[in-house]
């Protein structure tokens, strides 16, 4: 396995974007600028229609890790684009990168990607990256925490606008738990990993990898798991980018299918680059990769993820985070742009 250093967003170009496009709706922020226009392209009338590709790779999206890796996008645009990598921490993270422009391409979960859309963002879903069981309630070593119904007067970590937190809103409601009568700490998911470790929380809304590395090295316990309410791997572009960069966007749809392939044909192998970028266990990646990621999912979004969202939309509007149904109703029936995942051809793709 090979390690490729690519370009990257240093950590100050990336705090400047997102100060002045601000979080995403729902997220902790009313006010949001508008992306800003592309750069010109610099590779004339027959080469590529931008110079830059801003895209972002995560821990829970193995699929990035691979493309990363591998060098494909590099070496499949060549020297007249650069393609910065730029890390998502979280679903909630990612969403707002895109709404500030500073990446064209982010991964969320399902759930995260219909929150930012009915709350005004300006993205579209554009493939599927896996159908993954990362989270779960989770509770340290030695809790007398053993349901969900035992959540009641408890403070429970999770990070909003991203599935963990959904997860826990369903978990909740299924188990007839009011949210208020949970305390929830939303911490971003390290630190709600660390919350609980210390003793400073009762329960986590967990995602792996860090979910299946507490287990493995604090003796952390799964209380609830329910696979039906985790959404999907949504990878998602703004409006502007697939407008103005139909060209990149297919580039980077071509290469998810030509990952999603070699992953499935290569687990081991994408669970070492797990690994190695989050800096954990082989064995907790290979658990991450092997028990808990479907990744022979169909790339095109469509009916199957349509349906988990439907089940979630309401819950967003009883928690407050979407104001209104028709809101929901509205991105659900505007989010998915299936154009070029079905067009996807993993040959076009240099190695």
């Amino acid at each position: 396995m090979r390690i490729r250093t690519a370009w990257s967003v240093t950590a100050t170009s990336l705090a400047a974007a997102l100060m002045l496009g601000g979080c995403a709706a729902g997220e902790g922020s009313a006010t949001v600028e508008e992306a800003p226009e592309p750069a010109a392209t610099a590779a004339g009338e027959e080469g590529w229609s931008d110079d830059v590709l801003n895209i972002d790779f995560a821990t829970y999206n193995p699929l990035s890790l691979i493309i990363k890796d591998q060098g494909w996008l590099e070496a499949t645009l060549g020297d007249d684009v650069t393609v910065n990598w730029v890390q998502s921490a979280g679903s909630n993270k990612a969403n707002e990168a895109l709404r500030a422009g500073a990446v064209d391409v982010g991964s969320t979960a399902g759930s995260a990607a219909l929150l930012a859309k009915a709350n005004g963002s300006p993205i579209h879903t554009i493939g599927i990256y896996t159908q993954p069981e990362w989270a779960a309630i989770v509770v340290p070593a030695g809790s007398d925490i053993t349901s969900v119904e035992q959540l009641a007067g408890r403070s429970v970590a999770a990070t909003k606008g991203t599935d963990p937190y959904f997860f826990l809103l369903q978990s909740l409601e299924e188990h007839g738990v009011a949210l208020g009568d949970v305390e929830v700490q939303n911490l971003q998911h390290a630190d709600g990993k660390a919350a609980l470790e210390s003793g400073a929380v009762d329960a986590w809304s967990g995602l792996d990898p860090l979910m299946a590395a507490s287990e493995a090295t604090a003796g952390s316990q799964l209380i609830y798991r329910n696979i039906d309410f985790n959404t999907y791997g949504f990878l998602n572009a703004t409006q502007e980018f697939i407008e103005s960069n139909p060209d990149l966007a297919q580039v980077v749809l071509d290469a998810y299918e030509k990952a999603r392939a070699w992953a499935v044909e290569n687990p081991e192998e994408t669970a070492a680059i797990l690994a190695e970028v989050a800096a954990i266990d082989p064995a907790v990646a290979e658990k991450v990769i092997l028990e808990r990621t479907n990744l022979e999912v169909d790339v095109v979004p469509g009916d199957a993820q349509r349906e988990v969202l439907e089940v979630v939309g309401p819950i967003f509007v009883e928690s407050g985070d979407v104001t209104s149904q028709d809101l929901i109703d509205t991105a659900l029936d505007e989010l998915f742009d299936p154009q070029f995942a079905e067009a996807a051809d993993p040959s076009s793709i240099t190695e």
